[in-house]
């Protein structure tokens, strides 16, 4: 199936230049159009805020979403296989019917699995990895149209999973499973970053999210996301909310997940945002930095010192840890990391300054922006932040050594 007629991203800030919108709807019709392909690029569900997924004006863009939905779980091997354009929401349903869980979920289920896990997508909490680190085994269409499958233990899985979409097109994700669990979300307001003492707030339940909007220093609300077979930590640093928030003053917190401290299932409570809900229109941008959590407090305070550049075109800012993690692009590779989201308004001229007075800002704590995200930074400077980039640029060559998956995103990266 050709798709006709002008493409764009989520937030609309991107139309795709792509000469061809693919939707295939077997394994062997899209096998067919990769080796006929000259130039190829996958588009998952249209949450990423730059050209990461474009192929350019010659190169086709090809949706999985036609796809067979495939969601087969193991409950022996507590292992799920799911086709790569499948959404989180669905999957999440599927294994939790199953008796079982993903050990996190991002704040929102509306995104695929093979893009976010592409592109180094994550939740919150300081035990908890980003979500490729579920995933057990990769397989995809590669350039000459055949299926190649890399699992753990394979020397090149490190640099398979959080791979840029430069390797190949991601059909399915073997990822792996715990046991069912119930959470329950609490709600504090009026959190100051003076005397802040941020490691024990982020390690205060399963899944913390801290927001505000730079327009005072300091938080306006913290989300503890705490499972339900753990004892109930004590928060002594904020005051609880009497009525479920939406995390953007002023918004109506009827599409967010159920809040007060109501006990729920894990997957209805680990996303800020309901399943069966669009979280927002997609007027908006995004922009992430993820650096080395021992740096948070100070990245914070260098954040609250041009707060006042910033918060004329914020929505709201999320601080949100992250495990360390392996994968070679990974941005939480090789280091326990914080990671500070920032929701701007959808005006790109009036947000790329505040954009660049953040990279600034935040430079000397070594950052690495999400790759999907809103970003300045040149990519000689990324280069050095990926200490395993020359091993990523060596596997995009054996596996495609055209270069039919790289376009001038990562080319950018890996050409240097």
């Amino acid at each position: 199936m050709i798709r006709t007629g002008t493409v764009t991203n989520w937030a609309g800030n991107v139309t795709f230049t792509a000469k061809e919108v693919h939707r295939p709807e077997s394994a062997e019709a899209l096998r067919a159009l990769v080796a006929a392909s000259a130039k190829v690029r996958a588009l998952g569900s249209g949450h990423s805020f730059n050209r990461i997924a474009d192929p350019g004006p010659d190169g086709v863009l090809v949706s999985p979403a036609a796809l067979p939905v495939e969601v087969d779980v193991d409950t022996t091997a507590r292992t799920v296989r799911v086709a790569g354009g499948v959404r989180y929401a669905e999957l999440a349903r599927r294994v939790h019917a199953h008796g079982l869980a993903l050990p996190n979920m991002a704040s929102l289920p509306h995104i695929s699995v093979a893009g976010s896990v592409a592109t180094g997508t994550h939740g919150s909490g300081v035990a908890n990895g980003p979500l490729a680190s579920a995933v057990r085994e990769v397989e995809l269409v590669t350039a000459d149209g055949t299926t190649v499958t890399i699992a753990r233990g394979d020397a090149r899985f490190d640099g398979a999973v959080t791979s840029l979409g430069a390797l190949g097109i991601v059909t399915a994700l073997t990822l792996e499973l715990v046991p069912a669990f119930r959470v329950e979300q609490h709600v504090f307001t009026e959190l100051p970053l003076d005397g802040l003492d941020f490691e024990a707030v982020a390690g205060s339940a399963y899944s913390v999210s801290l927001f505000t909007d730079w327009r005072d220093p300091g938080f306006r609300q913290v989300w503890l996301k705490r499972r339900a077979d753990q004892a109930p930590p004590g928060f002594p640093w904020g005051v609880p909310a009497k009525v479920a928030l939406h995390p953007v003053p002023g918004m109506p917190a009827q599409n967010c997940t159920e809040q007060l401290g109501v006990p729920g299932p894990w997957h209805e409570r680990l996303p800020h945002f309901r399943a069966e809900f669009t979280p927002s229109s997609g007027a908006e941008l995004q922009s992430e930095y993820l650096l080395p959590r021992a740096h948070a407090l100070a990245a914070l305070h260098a954040v609250e010192g041009i707060r006042r550049a910033v918060a004329p075109v914020l929505q709201i800012c999320e601080v949100r840890t992250v495990a360390a993690d392996a994968q070679w692009l990974s941005p939480s590779h090789g280091r326990d990391t914080v990671a500070l989201h920032f929701t701007w308004v959808e005006d790109t001229a009036a947000v790329l300054p505040a954009v660049r007075r953040v990279e600034e800002a935040l430079e000397p704590f070594d950052p690495r922006p999400h790759w999907g995200k809103v970003f300045t930074t040149p990519a000689a400077a990324l280069r050095g932040r990926y200490p395993r980039l020359a091993g990523f640029r060596a596997l995009a060559r054996e596996l495609d050594p055209a270069g039919k998956f790289t376009n001038a995103f990562v080319a950018d990266l890996l050409d240097g």
